[in-house]
C-alpha cells in the first residue's frame, strides 16, 4: 500500500547507488525486450529467469517509493518519479537542473521504448516530461503546487534517439495559483512541443508552511 501520508524511507548515497544501478539495468532490459528478435523458446526461458529475479526483489518490500537525501541543489529527491527518478526503470530519467534566473532545464534522449508514431516520441511522454519540468519551475517561486491545468501544442513530431532539450519557467503567482510555460526542442533548436500550465497550492500545504 502506498499514499501521500505513508512515511518514506530516506536513502543516502551509499544506499541509493546500487538501487539506481539496478534501475538502469532494468531500463536496459526493457529496451532489449521491446527490440529483441529471439525465438519463442528463448523468450520463455528469459521470462522464467526474470520471474525468479522479481521474486528475489519482492522478498523485502517497502510501503512506498523512497526519497533520496540530496545536497540541496538537485531536484530529484523522489527516487521513484516516473520522469526524473533514478530508482524507477520506466523513467528516462530526465536530469532537471535550475539556472540562476529560475529556468528549469534538461537535455535528454528518449529511446524506442517511448515511441508513439513510428520513429517519434509518444505525445503522452512529451506531456509527462513537460508537466514535471513545469511543476519544478513553479516550485522555484517558493510556493509549490499540483497540476490544475496543462495545455500543450504539438508543433512538429519529436524525434527518438537524439538529444532533446526541455525548458520551463514560472511566469507569475496569483494567490494559490502559479503559472508556468515551457518547451521541448530538438537538436536543431526547433521547438517540437509548447506547454502552459497552472498549478494550485493545496490549503494544507500553506497551513504546513506557517
Amino acid at each position: 500500500m502506498s499514499g501521500a501520508m505513508t512515511e518514506r524511507h530516506m536513502l543516502g548515497e551509499d544506499e541509493a547507488a546500487p538501487l539506481a544501478g539496478l534501475a538502469a539495468r532494468v531500463r536496459a532490459l526493457t529496451e532489449a525486450a521491446v527490440l529483441t528478435g529471439v525465438g519463442a523458446d528463448e523468450a520463455r526461458a528469459v521470462a522464467d529467469e526474470i520471474a525468479a529475479l522479481t521474486e528475489r526483489l519482492r522478498a523485502v518490500r517497502r510501503d512506498a517509493p523512497p526519497f533520496l537525501v540530496t545536497d540541496g541543489h538537485r531536484m530529484d529527491r523522489q527516487g521513484g518519479n516516473p520522469v526524473t527518478g533514478v530508482l524507477n526503470p520506466i523513467a528516462p530519467p530526465v536530469d532537471l537542473d535550475v539556472t540562476a534566473d529560475g529556468i528549469v532545464r534538461a537535455e535528454f534522449t528518449l529511446s524506442d521504448v517511448y515511441e508513439g508514431p513510428p520513429s517519434y516520441v509518444h505525445g503522452g511522454m512529451s506531456a509527462m516530461v513537460l508537466d514535471q519540468a513545469l511543476g519544478m519551475a513553479a516550485a522555484q517561486t517558493g510556493v509549490g503546487g499540483m497540476t490544475a491545468t496543462l495545455e500543450l501544442r504539438y508543433r512538429r513530431p519529436t524525434p527518438l534517439g537524439v538529444p532533446l532539450t526541455v525548458e520551463a519557467k514560472a511566469s507569475r503567482v496569483e494567490g494559490r495559483k502559479i503559472y508556468a510555460s515551457g518547451t521541448i526542442a530538438g537538436p536543431d533548436g526547433r521547438v517540437t512541443v509548447e506547454a502552459t500550465a497552472m498549478f494550485v497550492t493545496p490549503q494544507h500545504f500553506l497551513v504546513h508552511e506557517r
